[in-house]
């Protein structure tokens, strides 16, 4: 976990599933967070952990910020909407074409080189376990950011054109993992 000077936390680590995109190549949703996972900073996000932060936004006529690798200067886009559901924090939304950065991300998702979904947020409410870990019970949620290494290895974006071009290239990617994964193991 790393520590922004604002107060804000932010995860970044490695992951190895792949991601796509709607058939534009613009129009991406997937899930930031998901309820119950521990990521790998040893952070278990709870249920309800969104709630109050989505409601006060919402009745302030304000949006969570999309960000290219949690940068606050370097907006790519907009969360069309952004909800809790049983499996976590679901979130759908436009890369913004007319944005440089956002033509890159839309273009480096694309090509498989960016799949991870990040949170910016500030801690209100936490327990420890036995175990050392943090359940996060209250969060105030700033922005959700594409990045290249998310914390939470599940957090992807997904997309609904896939094609079969796009098919192949899971596989693809998915041997590559196998094939990896048979190398450390000698």
């Amino acid at each position: 976990m790393q520590e922004m000077t604002s107060g804000l936390e932010r995860k970044f680590c490695q992951f190895d599933e792949g991601l796509s995109v709607q058939e534009d190549g613009l129009s991406i949703e997937g899930y930031a967070s998901r309820f119950g996972a521990c990521d790998q900073g040893g952070d278990v996000v709870a249920q309800g952990a969104y709630a109050a932060s989505l409601a006060a936004l919402a009745a302030e006529g304000r949006r969570v910020k999309m960000l290219w690798q949690h940068d606050p200067s370097q907006p790519i886009g907009v969360w069309d909407e952004i909800r809790e559901d049983a499996t976590g924090l679901w979130v759908k939304g436009r890369l913004l074409e007319s944005v440089a950065k956002g033509r890159e991300a839309a273009a480096l998702i694309g090509a498989g080189a960016i799949d991870g979904l990040s949170i910016g947020y500030r801690t209100k409410r936490a327990t420890k376990d036995t175990g050392g870990r943090r359940l996060l019970t209250e969060l105030e949620l700033w922005e959700v950011s594409l990045v290249t290494f998310p914390m939470l290895p599940s957090a992807r974006v997904a997309g609904k054109g896939d094609t079969p071009f796009d098919d192949g290239l899971r596989e693809l990617a998915a041997a590559f993992r196998v094939a990896r994964a048979e190398l450390g193991d000698r």
